[in-house]
């Protein structure tokens, strides 16, 4: 299984990216080990993950939530809803 997730970070900022194992990426973000993003803009904590069948669907629904602005991300992570997988 496949998760996507968001993280929130210093700054009020906002982090989304696919792992196998969120708990793992989100420790492998916050020692720095994560991405440039994550090394520039500690997390905080996870505010929003979804689980999906394959990486493909994951990867399709990353890229949608990475196209939104703030404000419909901040609903995605309010409502806990997901972005359409087609």
């Amino acid at each position: 299984m496949y998760s996507v997730y968001i993280l929130e970070c210093e700054n009020d900022k906002l982090y989304t990216g696919i792992s196998t194992d969120v708990q793992r990426r989100f420790k492998e973000h916050k020692s720095g080990r994560g991405a440039k993003f994550t090394r520039m803009h500690r997390p905080i904590r996870i505010v929003f993950c979804r689980e999906f069948k394959d990486r493909s669907t994951a990867l399709k629904v990353e890229a949608k939530i990475k196209r939104l602005d703030k404000a419909s991300k901040l609903k995605l992570i309010n409502e806990q809803t997901v972005v359409d997988e087609q």
